[in-house]
Formats: C-alpha cells, sequence, structure tokens
C-alpha cells in the first residue's frame, strides 16, 4: 500500500508540472447543441443547479433534459481547467459503462434478426477454450450475461487487476489480458441465482457480437445504433482513444478537491463492450429516450430488457435497485427511473428514464473520485438532480 501511494504522490508531481496547456481550436463543436436554452421555462432552475455543481468543485458538467416543454442542454465549468476552456454541451467527454445499455441493445437486435437467442448457452458462440477457467462460463445464457445473473466472476474488483492498473495507469489492455484476471476464480453464485455487477459478463457479450457479425463489436454499434440514431458525438475508444476535442478528465486524488488531469488514464475497455464509450450528455439522452420509447427495439425485445430482478442483498445505502438486461431500475420520490451509469477514470456519466413522466435527464462531468463523487454521484447528489428536474412535472 505504501508503494502505491509513494507512486501516486509522484504521478501527482508528474501531471501537475506536464499537464498540457491547448488552444481553444482543439474543443471547437457544433454550437447548436443548446441554442435556444433560454426559451426553456426552467431554464434558471437548471443552470442555477449545474452552478452548485461546479461551485462545489466539480471541474466541470454537462446536462441534458428532456420533458414536455422541451429539450434542454446546458454547462458549468471549464472543459480543460490550465487551458481555461468553458465546457460547451457539444464538447465530448468519456461516458464510460453507459456502454453496457448500448451492448444489450445490440444483442436483443440480432435475436430480432435471428441470429441468437437470448436463451442460448453461451458456448454456442464462444470456444471452450476461450472460456478456460471461467466458473459458470460453461452453463450460462446470454441472458444472464446481460442481466448479470450469471455468477461469473468481476475481474475489475480483483486486487491483482487494480494493482497492475494503478502500476501502469496508460496500459491498453485487451480482452484476454483482463479476462485472466477472472479465470480460476470461484463463481459468485449458481447461474439466475442472484444478480451481481460483472464487468467480465460484458466482456464476453461483445466477443459474441464479433463472433456473429464477423467485424469489431463497435463497428456494428455504429451501423446498428450510432448511425440510424445520428448520434454524432458517440464514438468507441479502440481506433482513437484520446481523441481531438475530447474534454480533460480530472481526479480528487486526494479527496481534497486538488485535482489531477488523468485524461490519459483510461486504457483498460478500448476494446471491450463493458466501458469505452466516447460521446456526450445529449447524445445519451437521445439514445436513451429512443430506445425506451420503442423506437429502436420491437416491443417484446423491450419488454425483455425491462424484466427486473432483485439482488438477494442490495449493497450500500443508495437506491433500492432492481436489474434489467443492460438497464437498472431504481424507486425515486418521482416514480421508478430506469438507468445506466458510466465511470472511467476522471470522468463521469449518467442517463436516467422516468416512464411516468416521460422525462429523460442525462449528466457527464470531467472530474471523478475523492470529494467530487458526492456532487455527481452520491445519492444525495443524484436526488437534489431529480427533484430540480422533475419538481414541477405533473
Amino acid at each position: 500500500m505504501k508503494a502505491i501511494l509513494l507512486f501516486f504522490a509522484m504521478m501527482s508531481v508528474v501531471a501537475c508540472e506536464q499537464d498540457p496547456f491547448y488552444d481553444p481550436v482543439r474543443y471547437k463543436c457544433k454550437e447548436s447543441v443548446g441554442f435556444n436554452n433560454e426559451l426553456h421555462p426552467r431554464h434558471n432552475d437548471y443552470q442555477l443547479l449545474l452552478d452548485d455543481i461546479t461551485g462545489s468543485g466539480t471541474p466541470g458538467i454537462m446536462m441534458t433534459i428532456r420533458n414536455q416543454a422541451g429539450t434542454w442542454s446546458g454547462v458549468a465549468g471549464k472543459a480543460d481547467l490550465a487551458s481555461d476552456i468553458d465546457l460547451k454541451p457539444c464538447h465530448i467527454t468519456r461516458v464510460g459503462s453507459t456502454v453496457k445499455t448500448f451492448t444489450a441493445a445490440t444483442i436483443l437486435l440480432l435475436q430480432e434478426e435471428g441470429k441468437l437467442n437470448l436463451d442460448d448457452k453461451i458456448t454456442e458462440y464462444l470456444s471452450t477454450d476461450y472460456l478456460r477457467g471461467l466458473a459458470n462460463a460453461e452453463t450460462v445464457t446470454i441472458r444472464q450475461l446481460l442481466q448479470h445473473s450469471s455468477g461469473i466472476y468481476n475481474y475489475i474488483v480483483d486486487s491483482h487487476f487494480q494493482t497492475a492498473s494503478l502500476n501502469d495507469l496508460i496500459k491498453v489492455w485487451r480482452p484476454e489480458e483482463l479476462l485472466f484476471y477472472a479465470r480460476n476464480k470461484p463463481a459468485n453464485f449458481q447461474p439466475n441465482d442472484d444478480v451481481q455487477y460483472s464487468n467480465t459478463g460484458y466482456i464476453l457479450l461483445g466477443e459474441i457480437i464479433e463472433a456473429i457479425e464477423k467485424k469489431p463489436f463497435y463497428k456494428v454499434f455504429e451501423e446498428k445504433l450510432f448511425e440510424p440514431l445520428n448520434l454524432s458525438f458517440t464514438r468507441f475508444a479502440a481506433e482513437d482513444p484520446v481523441p481531438e476535442g475530447i474534454i480533460q478528465g480530472y481526479i480528487d486524488l486526494y479527496s481534497n478537491l486538488n485535482v489531477v488531469n488523468a485524461t490519459y488514464y483510461s486504457g483498460w475497455d478500448y476494446f471491450t463492450a463493458d466501458g469505452g464509450l466516447i460521446g456526450n450528455a445529449y447524445d445519451l439522452n437521445i439514445f436513451l429516450t429512443q430506445l425506451l420509447e420503442g423506437n429502436i427495439l420491437s416491443e417484446e425485445s423491450l419488454k425483455e430488457m425491462t424484466t427486473w430482478k432483485a439482488p438477494q442483498k442490495q449493497v450500500g445505502d443508495g437506491f433500492k435497485t432492481w436489474y434489467g438486461l443492460g438497464i437498472f431500475k431504481i424507486m425515486t420520490d418521482y416514480g421508478p427511473a430506469y438507468l445506466h451509469s458510466g465511470d472511467a477514470i476522471g470522468y463521469f456519466a449518467s442517463m436516467v428514464y422516468f416512464p411516468e413522466k416521460n422525462v429523460t435527464v442525462s449528466w457527464a462531468a470531467n472530474g471523478n473520485y475523492g470529494k467530487i463523487d458526492e456532487f455527481i454521484q452520491s445519492k444525495e447528489a443524484i436526488e437534489h438532480i431529480f427533484q430540480t428536474v422533475l419538481s414541477s412535472e405533473k
């Protein structure tokens, strides 16, 4: 532990000394996003919410809200602290595990095309050798991977993986290297006995998509989701992991809001379907709205996606949560909410849909860990966002 802390201390000094300075032209983007904000009747309320969040110490935050009054896309804070670049609604950022909902939607579309069945065993698509050492893999189904009910060990919680990642934060990991940390580990439970979040399962889902379509899974995302929905800000990290114009990401390493630039420290999910998505709050809002209003999947597929399973034991003091296929349900003061969130080092994003209110809210921040998490992803922070957005909704 002391060695890791010393490493972090050295890393933070280097990061501060080498924080790059960029010309504003690097961050040029489509100004049309959010251009009509002041026409929205809740503009002042929403802007005050974002100003409060950045005033607390979050480097920058973007948010898109779609409700009966229209769509509002606003920002507060900075896209780049060292270069003093203001954040814009059209900027791109890392949105992490929100990709799991895209992965699930793609799998369901493949089922609609007759290319798989959710209740197929994954051994029909992935070889025994590839699945070697992954407890439960020989019997689990695609549906169980999607719903986190496979029991397969989550590589990301393995202490050896965490140490390896911390000691080489710019390493670009390949799927087989990540699966190494899940092999020969005991299963969390027998398939379908419980639900527990597993990034490993979503690596396998990406591999299944590739086995069927004979191309990288993210190319399938482009063809089936990004392009048809005109998600012009959305891409996958594999071919350009730190693209021109991506906002800088920061971590509150010592929980004192003295942030460290972490833009280049997110290399473990560039080639796996459990993370690695780049986009913004605007595109996430479009995607989730179109998905849950039935404009991507068939009615039957959407029903399968939103068939919920509760964990035997709720973990932590957050919202009570139910697991769907690549999506979650929580209960709020404003009724049920369907959502997925995502973390990357230096970034956080969340997208939430309220079916009883027909409201979608999505946000993304270029900072996390330490005190920053209290302002953007704690239960209290999320309740504050919901209260501001939904308090006037009928």
